[in-house]
C-alpha cells in the first residue's frame, strides 16, 4: 500500500471515529473537484463537522501523532501522513497579508454556511468520506461540466486578493473560462501585499500543470495584473519583431507560444520549474535591444545578453532561489546558440563549447526547441533535436576524457593564483578542440613563456 492509498485508508478511520461521536467528516477542495473529473488528486483535505475541537484531537491521537499544521486556521494532522484536518470555520479581515484574518473554528456551522467562504464554486463542493454523498450548494459541478472559475460569494471572495492568481491559474489547469463578475472581481482587487512565494506558488501551477500555460498570463493581462509582480514580462507587449521570423505579433504573444511549447516538453525536462521559467523570461532583452533599422528591418541584436539584467529583475520578484536565478539566467543567455549551431552545421569543437557553457545542456536543447516552435510560420524539424542530442553525446563522451587539471599546472611548475582559473578555462577549450592531455598542457605552458611579463 503507498503513501496515497494509506492516506485514503486514515481518512476512512477517522471518518469513522467521527461518527461514533456524532460528526461527520467530508472531502473537500481539490479531492472533490479532481475526483469528479476523473483526475487522481493526492492532496486530501478533510474537514469535520459536529465534533468539539478538543475531542477531535482526542480522536485523532488515538490514531496517530497529532500537531498543528494550520495553528491560525486551525488545521490539524497526523504524523507520517499528508493529511489536512480542519473544522468548519468563519474568517474576517483585519489587515492586508494572507495571515490577516480572525478565524472562529464553529464545528456546528452548517455545510453550506462553510462552503460560502470557499473561493470558486468547483472548489465549494463536500464528499462525505463514508457515504460518497456530494454536497453541492452552489453549482460546482454544473460549473465544473462548463469548465467555468466564478465565485462563490462576491462579497467574501474579495477578501483574499490570491484569489486574482488563483482565479486565473485555474483557468489555466482546467482549461476553463472566468466568469466575467469573477474577472471583474479579481480586476478590482489590491494585490501589493500578496507576498512572493504565494504568487510563486500559484505561478508554479500554471507552468507544471496546465496544458497551456498562456492561459493564466493572458488572464492576468486582462485583469491588469501583470504590472505588480511581472512588469519586465508585461513590457513585452507591443515590442516588434521581425515578421518574417515572427508573423505571430510581438514579443509577448511569441513568448505565450513559447510556454505552451514549453508545456509539451517539460516531462523531459531536468529541472521543470526553472525550464519554464526560462521559456517565460527567454526574450526580455528584446524590450531593451529592439530597434527599426533605416531600410525598415525590425531586429534586436544581443537581446540574450542585454536581457540577462531583466530577467534576474523578474525572477527576484517572485524567488529568491539562487539555482533558479542561475539556470534561468544561463538558458536566457544561450538560448539562440543551439539552433543557430544546427543551422550552420557547426563543427563539434563549438558544440561541446556550447555545451559545456550550459547549467543543463538537455534542458537547452528543450528550450531551443520551444523557442523554435513559438512562431506561426513553420513546424520545427525533429532532425534539428536529432543532431543536437548526437552532438550532446558527443560533448558527454569526450568530458570523460582525460584533461589538463590544477594539479597537472603545479607539477608543471605554476604556483597557484589568480590566473589558475583562466588557465584552467583554456584547457577546457583545448580538451574540446579536440587536443589530448598532454599536448594542451604543453600548449598553455608554451603560451605561457611567449606571455609578456
Amino acid at each position: 500500500m503507498n503513501s496515497f492509498e494509506q492516506d485514503l485508508a486514515l481518512s476512512r478511520r477517522i471518518a469513522e471515529a467521527v461518527a461514533a461521536a456524532g460528526g461527520r467528516v467530508y472531502y473537500v477542495g481539490g479531492f472533490v473537484r479532481d475526483g469528479l473529473m476523473g483526475l487522481e488528486c493526492k492532496d486530501i483535505d478533510l474537514e469535520v463537522y459536529g465534533v468539539e475541537p478538543r475531542r477531535l484531537r482526542t480522536l485523532l491521537g488515538e490514531l496517530g501523532e497529532v500537531y498543528d499544521r494550520g495553528a491560525s486556521f486551525g488545521v490539524l494532522g497526523l504524523r507520517h501522513s499528508d493529511l489536512d484536518v480542519a473544522m468548519p470555520r468563519t474568517e474576517s479581515r483585519t489587515g492586508a497579508r494572507h495571515t490577516d484574518f480572525d478565524v472562529t473554528v464553529d464545528p456546528f456551522l452548517p455545510p453550506r454556511e462553510a462552503c460560502r467562504r470557499r473561493d470558486f464554486t468547483i472548489n465549494a463542493m463536500l464528499r462525505d468520506v463514508l457515504t460518497g454523498e456530494v454536497l453541492d450548494f452552489y453549482g460546482g459541478r454544473e460549473d465544473l461540466n462548463r469548465r467555468v472559475v466564478r465565485c462563490v460569494c462576491p462579497e467574501t471572495f474579495v477578501e483574499d486578493a490570491l484569489r486574482a492568481f488563483r482565479a486565473c491559474q485555474f483557468a489555466a489547469r482546467l482549461e476553463a473560462e472566468i466568469d466575467g463578475e469573477t474577472r471583474a472581481l479579481c480586476a478590482s482587487m489590491d494585490v501589493t501585499a500578496l507576498s512572493v512565494e504565494r504568487i510563486l506558488g500559484e505561478t508554479e501551477k500554471a507552468l507544471l500543470k496546465a496544458a497551456r500555460p498562456s492561459v493564466y498570463f493572458r488572464e492576468l493581462r486582462a485583469m491588469d495584473h501583470l504590472k505588480e509582480y511581472f512588469p519586465e514580462l508585461e513590457a513585452t507587449i507591443g515590442v516588434l519583431q521581425n515578421p518574417k521570423f515572427h508573423p505571430e505579433g510581438d514579443v509577448f504573444e511569441h513568448t505565450m507560444l513559447v510556454i505552451d511549447a514549453a508545456a509539451r516538453l517539460r516531462g523531459r525536462a531536468e529541472e521543470p520549474l526553472n525550464f519554464m521559467l526560462s521559456a517565460l523570461l527567454h526574450d526580455l532583452g528584446k524590450c531593451v535591444a529592439t530597434q527599426v533599422q533605416e531600410d525598415g528591418r525590425i531586429t534586436a541584436y544581443g537581446h540574450e545578453v542585454l536581457g540577462l539584467e531583466l530577467v534576474e529583475r523578474q525572477l527576484r520578484r517572485i524567488t529568491n532561489c539562487e539555482r533558479t536565478l542561475r539556470y534561468v539566467r544561463n538558458q536566457a543567455e544561450l538560448h539562440m546558440r543551439p539552433n543557430m549551431l544546427y543551422g550552420a552545421q557547426s563543427r563539434k569543437k563549438k558544440t561541446r563549447q556550447l555545451f559545456d557553457m550550459s547549467l543543463c545542456p538537455n534542458d537547452l536543447i528543450l528550450l531551443s526547441r520551444a523557442d523554435a516552435s513559438g512562431k506561426l510560420d513553420e513546424p520545427y524539424r525533429e532532425e534539428n533535436e536529432v543532431w543536437l542530442r548526437e552532438r550532446l553525446e558527443d560533448y558527454r563522451s569526450r568530458l570523460k576524457q582525460p584533461m589538463v587539471t590544477g594539479q597537472d599546472l603545479i607539477d608543471a611548475g605554476l604556483r597557484p593564483g589568480p590566473d589558475f582559473a583562466a588557465l584552467l578555462q583554456r584547457a577546457r577549450m583545448l580538451h574540446f578542440s579536440g587536443v589530448d592531455r598532454r599536448n594542451a598542457l604543453r600548449q598553455i605552458l608554451n603560451e605561457m613563456q611567449e606571455k609578456p611579463s
